[in-house]
């Protein structure tokens, strides 16, 4: 479901990051584990097409990301991919509905309230759906910003760093939380993290 093959891509006047092998399977969870500077996010946004890599290709399913036009491209990833950064980029001027409806209405779907309810119910956070983002609490945005990645039914789900400002406690509910949306939609789950305490929820690892 999720390949990388020969990846490699250089920042100018940097020098070349080779990446490992990738081969994940529908379904799958994974964690891709790598200290602070050794390309984690770089790899991730490779994956998620928001980089092209120097060398090397990325499929997804049956489509390699590198040969799609930008406007395909878009809609590719709206559709297939879902993305959760460092830091959440909502547009505060909207509430939690209307922000996943615009995700929807971005990745070429129709607008479904009704998936949105009940994915946001799925997450406890029914109550805040009229809520405007800037008025919730990180939790909430986190957990705001996995529906936000979920609400299309992407085939593949990528977490940038979701852990690294928690505790043990919100670290184990975020994990879960992840790992039970992505098994609810059949998606495969990569995360991307320098956060050593992750290992012991994920047999399967990749490491930089």
């Amino acid at each position: 479901m999720l390949k990388a093959h020969a990846l490699s891509f250089s920042y100018p006047g940097g020098k070349a990051m080779l990446f490992p092998e990738i081969h994940c399977q529908k379904g799958e969870h994974w964690l891709l584990l790598g200290s602070s500077g050794s390309g984690k996010t770089t790899l991730m946004h490779l994956l998620a097409g928001l980089r092209t890599p120097t060398t090397g290709e990325v499929r997804i399913g049956d489509t390699v990301v590198s040969t799609l036009s930008h406007a395909a491209l878009d809609k590719f990833r709206g559709q297939q991919i879902g993305i959760v950064f460092q830091q959440s980029h909502f547009i505060e001027a909207l509430n939690v509905e209307e922000n996943l409806a615009l995700a929807q209405k971005l990745a070429g779907r129709n607008i479904d309230r009704d998936k949105i309810h009940i994915l946001i119910e799925r997450l406890g956070m029914l109550h805040k759906l009229k809520s405007k983002i800037q008025r919730l609490s990180q939790g909430e945005q986190q957990r705001i910003a996995i529906a936000r990645a979920l609400v299309n039914g992407p085939a593949v789900i990528l977490a940038d760093e979701p852990t690294s400002s928690l505790d043990d406690q919100n670290t184990r509910e975020v994990i879960v939380l992840l790992e039970e949306q992505a098994q609810l939609a059949n998606a495969t789950l990569l995360l991307v993290t320098h956060d050593a305490r992750l290992k012991n929820y994920f047999p399967k690892q990749i490491v930089l």
